[in-house]
């Protein structure tokens, strides 16, 4: 299935969020993600079911001054 992850159209095998985190490369617990637009927490990724064409946000925290 094809899904849009952080802006980028991505075919993808995963059915949940915590599936696409991982096959992805993602290291999970330093990560945010939204999926169309809405936050979705760590502990209900695995809950959080891909379709076609879902809008996926995964975002790393950054450091700096």
């Amino acid at each position: 299935m094809q899904v849009e992850l952080n802006g980028k159209p991505t075919e993808t095998k995963a059915s949940t969020l915590a599936e696409l985190i991982e096959v992805e490369g993602f290291e999970a617990p330093c990560v945010a993600t939204a999926v169309d637009g809405v936050f979705v927490p760590k502990a209900t990724r695995d809950k959080v079911t891909l379709t076609e064409g879902i809008r996926v946000e995964v975002l790393s925290p950054m450091q700096g001054g």
